[in-house]
């Protein structure tokens, strides 16, 4: 913390909020617009730390903006930390030496970074940028199994974890071949770690940004899906850096005079969506609260207590702001909020409307993309619609043949790729050609979720078209849970689907078949240790909060489980 406190220490006091007011529109994000829309050819070479970061600096530097906070980190002990783009350019020089230097890290490279919410995350997305290595984000609560998976699939050759997971590394460093440098964001050092902290502070401010070409890797995503382990989806520099530009302006509606709060773990999408490339380009401040945990009375306390103007969480965390009541609160900064990663319930919206007098905005895209559909300000909104489509996607409602539908008709939500691939769209499986394959469809690319558009172009999720999760924004394969559960010898058989649940929308529920030594256990406690179980096995997210013992399975005739007679049996019972 003192060494952020020195840079900060170096900056004139400017209070940003009211000198950033005088610009209303970012220079540079109106420059990348125009290649959103298709009026320009996305460049040869493009790099977000070089071609955005850097030049916000110049700006700064020329009096043409003010030099003001852009990165805004609070904790529950008081502690701050506040950045500008100088200073998170210095950093991330620095932090780009590090990588390339007592790292050894080469262009190219990928890099598993496993952080909670601190800053330091931030500086590694930005030094990975501009050192030209891929970074690999991933969620704290992944177990040693998880992370193990990672790095072999990946071949990452550096991991970057806080203390807490330290330990879990070192459990499995060993089965990872590609594996390197292990690196650890600590004030304490470890026996076979790099610390952080200590070569930030001694590493050079001078690095010459990498000139990467548009379509050169810049991250890759696991995501989950119905079958087998998760998946890499790899996103190319200006997919994130340019792609996501029509987002924190069309949907987020941010300006140099915005400060925008995120409820996103790291490991996730949604913080470089919305806590890294889309505030960052449009000059606006990106504010983080180090949460442990969502507590509906710290979130409504900190967006009463900071001049925060946007704030995006996902739906089940509107639900729980919801049951506070919230007209004890006064928000006198908040101008825009909006939603994204599963279904709002139209009662959610009204609710949070009636005592806040705020609509809430909804957004709907995924790991593969960037912004697919929102409901923008100006537009009526239509509660429990995910809106129309943004203009980077042609969007359409599919059969099974990749037909288009009529409106009214309920199919798979489609991208258009041909003649033509959206640059902002994901470019690959990485190392699976046969499901990058699978994902297309005639011209189009399927999200696998289900949707009907109606006569005024607004789109209506319905649900997955096949067996994938999604419990309060979290996606959870089937196949994970199942595979954990058979790991414990009471498991005989275990099927898992979704069930509804009225605060995250859907949970996951495990169908259990018992061994037989276990079938005369006492039911609940086995169902605890079953759930204990999942969580120490696997991210502890996607343990079934939901299991039902039952004498057997249903089959098909050559014996593959049919979890859709159970989903439908679950959902059948709202």
């Amino acid at each position: 913390m003192a060494l952020f406190k020195f840079f900060w220490s170096l900056r004139a006091p400017c209070g940003f909020l009211h000198q950033a007011k005088r610009y209303l529109a970012s220079p540079i994000a109106s420059h990348y617009e125009a290649i959103n829309r298709g009026e320009k050819e996305v460049p040869e070479y493009f790099n977000f730390a070089s071609d955005v970061m850097d030049k916000w600096t110049e700006l700064e530097k020329e009096g043409k903006n003010p030099q003001r906070t852009v990165f805004w980190w609070v904790n529950n002990q008081k502690e701050e930390v506040k950045w500008s783009y100088e200073d998170l350019g210095v950093l991330s020089r620095k932090a780009a030496n590090v990588l390339s230097g007592p790292c050894g890290l080469q262009r190219g490279d990928r890099v598993l970074m496993v952080l909670p919410r601190i800053p330091e995350w931030w500086l590694l997305v930005l030094a990975c940028t501009r050192a030209g290595i891929v970074f690999i984000p991933g969620t704290s609560q992944l177990t040693a199994k998880d992370i193990a998976y990672r790095l072999q699939a990946s071949k990452a050759k550096c991991i970057v974890v806080s203390e807490t997971l330290a330990p879990g590394v070192d459990s499995i460093a060993s089965e990872c071949k590609s594996l390197r440098t292990k690196l650890l964001v600590s004030d304490r050092g470890r026996d076979g770690w790099l610390n952080f902290k200590d070569l930030l502070q001694a590493a050079p401010a001078n690095h010459n940004c990498v000139k990467t070409k548009s379509d050169d890797p810049l991250a890759i995503y696991f995501t989950s899906g119905t079958t087998g382990s998760p998946k890499m989806v790899a996103h190319s520099h200006c997919s994130y850096g340019i792609g996501l530009l029509i987002f924190g302006s069309h949907c987020l509606k941010l300006s140099p005079s915005s400060v925008i709060w995120t409820i996103s773990d790291p490991g996730w999408v949604k913080a470089a969506w919305s806590c890294v490339f889309a505030p960052l380009i449009h000059g606006a401040c990106v504010f983080i609260h180090h949460l442990p945990e969502f507590e509906p009375t710290l979130v409504l306390n900190t967006l009463a207590s900071y001049p925060i103007t946007n704030f995006c969480a996902p739906p089940t965390g509107f639900r729980m702001l919801v049951q506070v009541d919230l007209t004890r609160y006064k928000f006198m900064s908040l101008k825009q909020c909006v939603t994204g990663g599963e279904p709002l319930n139209p009662e959610v919206y009204e609710c949070w409307k009636k005592q806040t007098g705020l609509e809430l905005y909804e957004g709907y895209g995924q790991t593969e993309t960037v912004l697919v559909c929102s409901t923008l300000e100006g537009m009526k909104i239509k509660p429990g619609s995910m809106g129309k489509p943004a203009v980077q996607y042609d969007v359409q409602i599919i059969d099974d043949q990749g037909n288009v539908l009529p409106p009214g008709k309920e199919g798979d939500i489609a991208i258009r790729i041909k003649p033509k691939r959206p640059f902002c769209l994901f470019t690959q499986y990485v190392d699976d050609p046969e499901k990058t394959a699978a994902s297309e469809r005639g011209d189009f690319y399927s999200t696998g979720d289900r949707a009907f558009k109606d006569e005024d172009g607004y789109f209506w999720f319905v649900g997955r078209s096949d067996d994938l999760i999604n419990s309060a924004g979290y996606r959870i394969g089937p196949f994970e849970v199942e595979s954990a559960l058979q790991e414990h010898p009471a498991v005989a058989e275990s099927a898992v689907v979704s069930s509804p649940d009225p605060a995250r929308g859907e949970v996951v529920k495990a169908f259990v078949v018992l061994s037989p030594a276990f079938s005369s256990h006492d039911p609940e406690k086995l169902i605890k240790e079953l759930q204990d179980h999942v969580k120490k096995t696997t991210a502890p997210y996607k343990y079934p909060r939901k299991i039902e013992f039952v004498p057997e399975l249903p089959k098909t005739p050559s014996g593959k489980i049919q979890r859709a007679v159970l989903k439908k049996k679950e959902w059948g019972k709202i």
